[in-house]
């Protein structure tokens, strides 16, 4: 590998972890720009060090033969290792709010650019600049795409104090299901400490439409029997 195939490869990696953070720095994401250039970079230099530490442990090899039992190269430890480690920094930008989840495409967006900066610095340029554009037309074009079909549905949450008692999911999935809303995701509330309540605490993320009137959804709750108190919050 010579310098200017080591430039050529430094290069393609700003170039396309650029264009991959400013998408994300255009959105005012926790990660932008700099992050994914950083990233992308990263991977390509391990990339080239592994690739590196294989040419010269071929070269010793074939000076001293009596070296090769002793002599291993894992093509592919280091690039595990970054793939494995860039979720740490992924973790970083996702944000766990009153039961809604943001930055899973950033964390998922820094993850792909560090597999894109391997290939670079593997030399795949082909395959690195068609996954970059598949990625920019996912991240950029999808978003329309999924407002156009799903817009006209939304998340809210539903928190509810009920009785200990009954089959309490028999009547709110029938209920669900004659309404047509989509339970999301479902947490069931453990209260800790000396004063406790004889009521019990969940709280739903439920997906309604854009037009359902959700005050007619709370009043219907709350006539259920073992339902002390429902009570819709939009996000």
């Amino acid at each position: 590998m010579n310098y200017y195939s080591i430039l050529l490869r430094l290069g393609a990696a700003i170039l396309i972890g650029g264009l991959l953070g400013y998408e994300r720095e255009y959105k005012n994401r926790p990660a932008g720009l700099r992050t994914h250039i950083l990233v992308c970079v990263g991977a390509a230099v391990i990339s080239m060090i592994q690739m590196k530490i294989i040419d010269d442990t071929a070269k010793t090899i074939l000076l001293h033969p009596e070296m090769a039992a002793a002599l291993k190269a894992d093509m592919g430890r280091l690039g595990a290792q970054v793939i494995s480690g860039i979720g740490f920094l992924g973790v970083g930008t996702i944000i766990h709010d009153k039961g809604s989840v943001k930055g899973l495409t950033t964390a998922a967006s820094i993850w792909v650019t560090a597999c894109i900066g391997l290939a670079i610095g593997m030399g795949y340029y082909f395959l690195s600049f068609a996954s970059a554009i598949g990625v920019l037309v996912v991240v950029v074009c999808m978003k329309s795409f999924e407002s156009s079909f799903f817009g006209r549905i939304k998340a809210v949450k539903l928190d509810i104090e009920y009785h200990n008692k009954g089959d309490l999911n028999v009547e709110l999935n029938r209920y669900f299901k004659a309404k047509n809303i989509k339970v999301k995701d479902e947490i069931f509330i453990i209260e800790k400490g000396l004063i406790r309540t004889p009521f019990r605490k969940c709280s739903y993320t439920i997906l309604v439409s854009k037009y359902a009137n959700l005050l007619k959804i709370e009043e219907d709750l709350n006539k259920i029997e073992q339902i002390v108190k429902a009570k819709i919050i939009q996000n």
